[in-house]
């Protein structure tokens, strides 16, 4: 089944230095775009993360420090990155929870101002787990009937990704083919900053998600302590999450 979809939609996959959002770096991106129309347009990229890529990781990816050292860093692709996915939606594997943090904080540290907030978001491992709970490599196997060849290649987990989605859609006739449907259904929870460190409540507040405030309104810990945000601010929280909290603290100064 083919996606029914009003705008493009971007289903990507990272391979990075480690899974440390403010630490880490990306290494390879691989991105295809699905326009409205069906046509399919592929980008993938190595990056020079400008810090040693861990064996650890080498061993995940098969990505090595010689084989980036000649490759442009994020920050001089940064913009034509923003061009292609400007106006997309995104889809990915465990994408809510990784990939799209690591790719929104890696734009921040390039000072290249990306809109994701009107963006949405389809995670096709949630879907996957909700309906079958198994892995990528599994996932392609039982919905494609395919084994997944050059697993942790980007390009290959991009593809495979892609087919996954458009196999559930066949499968599960309660999925709508919808992208505001689809992003609902494989959200975990919706966050405000990404990283999950701030989340939305069932009214839309903006709560902590973690430590000795969590589920409490961040906007209220802020004026009953202050120095909770400079501890933040302080600390190594992604830089998206200090963004979100900036904003809300301000607001508290003008209230």
């Amino acid at each position: 089944m083919n996606l029914n979809l009003k705008r493009p939609i971007v289903f990507f996959d990272l391979e990075t230095t480690g899974v440390d959002t403010t630490k880490d770096r990306i290494i390879e991106i691989s991105m295809i775009k699905v326009m409205p129309n069906g046509e399919e347009i592929v980008k993938t990229r190595r990056i020079n993360p400008l810090m040693h890529i861990p064996e650890s990781a080498t061993a995940v990816h098969g990505i090595t420090d010689e084989d980036v050292k000649d490759a442009p860093t994020f920050a001089q692709i940064a913009k034509s990155l923003s061009q292609f996915i400007e106006g997309c939606d995104f889809g990915g594997f465990n994408s809510n929870r990784f990939d799209l943090p690591m790719l929104v904080e890696e734009f921040l540290r390039a000072n290249v101002d990306v809109d994701f907030k009107s963006r949405k978001f389809i995670d096709v491992q949630n879907i996957f787990h909700k309906m079958e709970q198994r892995t990528l490599v599994a996932a392609y196997k039982f919905y494609c009937d395919k084994e997944l060849v050059d697993a942790h290649s980007a390009e290959a987990d991009t593809r495979a990704t892609y087919e996954v989605l458009k196999a559930q859609l066949d499968r599960y006739p309660e999925l709508q083919n919808d992208i505001t449907s689809l992003a609902e259904f494989s959200s975990r929870g919706e966050v405000a900053d990404f990283a999950g460190r701030i989340y939305y409540d069932d009214k839309g507040v903006e709560v902590f998600g973690f430590g000795k405030y969590k589920g409490r309104s961040v906007a209220e810990i802020f004026e009953m302590e202050p120095s909770y945000y400079a501890w933040m601010m302080n600390g190594d929280f992604p830089l998206a999450t200090k963004k979100v909290i900036t904003e809300i603290y301000l607001k508290t100064k003008k209230s």
